[in-house]
């Protein structure tokens, strides 16, 4: 079972992030750092909704 749908979330989701960290970024590397960030964003978002929801 594909699940075509998730991946063009994920990587509308991937562009969106990157945007925002990279914007954001004052240096190169900070930029660098917030493309890895922008790679691993579902886990921010699952990591902060359980912490909002189970406190």
């Amino acid at each position: 079972m594909k699940e075509e749908g998730g991946s063009a979330v994920y990587c509308l989701g991937l562009i969106g992030a990157a945007v925002y960290f990279i914007s954001n970024a004052t240096t190169f590397w900070m930029g660098v750092v917030g493309f890895l960030k922008a790679l691993v964003w579902p886990a921010f978002l699952a990591y902060y909704a359980f912490e909002f929801l189970l406190k």
